[in-house]
């Protein structure tokens, strides 16, 4: 007892460790916060690698699909209905110039994005440019130069990024799909010091090609949040994280050679860390009709234009999850923005759904989507498209889609088509966890007030 009669625990005998296990125990920790802190830089990386490697490309050439893409475009929950256009930039020699054209015939909409994965500006007709023709100016960071009229200046806080920009057809035609890629070929993109004389712009079309640009969970997750970080200028917000680092072997100016020991915590980190992300997944967003299980992916991300950054605090935690989710983010969601997404990780019974079962969703008639809408399946670990699958995605563009009597169209998931329902079905494949992701493009009022709604996925019996 004490003086005041209230009784002291024993203390506890702490617990003895080695120190090579403490110093394993230390790397571990901070190569699981590593992860958590550097996964957008690391998403960012993996697509700009499989942009030189598997394609071919150079800073600045512009990729495209002639055909929307399918299960080769690994990338995370990428569309599969409209045409990418794809391609990365740098500004360590100075500012770089994109020109946009007069949106006639289709639709341009896409973003300017910093290593970072936040979208620094947009292109479309709520955007910088109003759907005109415009040029912007890709400013580096720290740029004290003096600004030439005639663009729309960006400031980037990073030396890399990239540009994601749909080209949306008109209609479902051949000529409105052509005229769609008309405007994809008056893309420019080149250095502002050869303004006077462009280069010949690059295009590569990459429908069909293998493009893997999904980070990987093992100790080049490390190799590559090295890369970025000896590239990228540190940020105020960052310097925890940078002093952080170095405990791991990442320090800026400095080679990164881990030992062969080291390597396997790495490894071993990478992995705990993907499981936690995956498991996150389940309870990522909020759920947007009461009575069911589609959400949105995150309200906490919409809020700040998906930085997570705020006069208070950076959401590592929420900022990671949300780069391992996804890629892309457009400037505007939700509410009078050009895209809503919902999600769905769990079937009508609230369980995960898994690749070997069959499942139907019913989408209602009279989507409010002004454009059009989408369905795809995701693989839950990765979250891109169904490897191999012959099918990832249905929407309202398809011609071949069989409706119900009342204007309805059943969708079935699963590894085979319930017989005679082809062109109804999205492939799932056995053993794999996966998720649907619902997008309707340029949404109506009956999404936002609920008067619409979505049911639930519900498993075949």
């Amino acid at each position: 007892m004490n003086k005041t009669g209230v009784a002291l625990a024993a203390s506890a005998t702490p617990q003895t460790f080695t120190p090579e296990d403490l110093a394993r125990r230390a790397v571990e920790r901070r190569a699981v916060e590593a992860v958590i802190w550097g996964m957008p830089l690391v998403n960012t990386d993996a697509m700009r690698q499989a942009y030189f490697r598997d394609v071919g490309a150079k800073y600045n050439d512009i990729c495209f699909f002639s055909k929307p893409a399918d299960w080769r475009f690994q990338v995370t929950t990428p569309n599969a209905s409209t045409n990418y256009v794809y391609f990365n930039f740098n500004l360590k020699d100075g500012p770089v110039v994109l020109e946009v054209p007069e949106t006639l015939g289709a639709g341009l909409l896409g973003s300017l994005i910093d290593a970072w994965d936040v979208t620094t500006a947009g292109i479309g007709p709520e955007d910088e440019n109003h759907a005109h023709a415009a040029k912007y100016l890709l400013l580096p960071p720290g740029f004290s130069g003096a600004e030439p009229t005639g663009f729309i200046s960006v400031r980037f806080p990073t030396y890399n990024g990239y540009s994601l920009i749909r080209a949306i057809p008109a209609g479902s035609t051949q000529a409105d799909v052509a005229a769609s890629l008309a405007l994809v070929k008056k893309l420019r993109v080149y250095p502002h010091a050869q303004a006077a004389n462009p280069p010949e712009q690059r295009f590569i079309d990459i429908h069909g090609k293998t493009f893997d640009g999904v980070a990987s969970f093992d100790e080049s997750f490390f190799e590559s949040l090295d890369r970025m970080v000896q590239e990228e200028p540190v940020r105020p917000r960052d310097l925890v994280a940078m002093g952080m680092l170095k405990s791991i072997g990442i320090e800026k100016g400095k080679q990164f050679k881990p030992e062969l020991a080291t390597q396997g915590i790495l490894k071993a980190a990478a992995q705990e860390t993907l499981a936690a992300f995956v498991e996150g997944m389940r309870t990522f967003g909020a759920q947007w009709w009461a009575d069911g299980h589609w959400c949105l992916p995150d309200t906490r991300g919409v809020k700040t234009n998906f930085s997570y950054e705020t006069a208070d605090a950076l959401d590592v935690d929420a900022r990671g999850l949300s780069n391992f989710a996804a890629f892309g983010f457009p400037k505007r969601v939700g509410q009078g923005g050009s895209i809503a997404y919902i999600i769905a990780f769990v079937d009508h019974r609230g369980e995960p759904m898994s690749g070997e079962h069959g499942y139907m969703l019913r989408v209602p008639a009279n989507v409010p989507a002004k454009q059009y809408w989408s369905v795809i399946a995701y693989d839950s670990h990765t979250n891109a498209f169904v490897r191999e699958s012959p099918v990832v995605t249905l929407d309202s563009y398809n011609q071949t889609m069989k409706k119900n009597a009342d204007g309805s169209v059943d969708i079935h998931f699963g590894p085979k088509a319930p017989a005679g329902k082809q062109s109804n079905w999205i492939y799932t494949a056995p053993g794999r966890g996966w998720f649907a992701g619902f997008r309707l493009y340029d949404p109506d009022k009956p999404f936002f007030d609920k008067t619409w709604k979505l049911p639930d996925i519900e498993k075949a019996q």
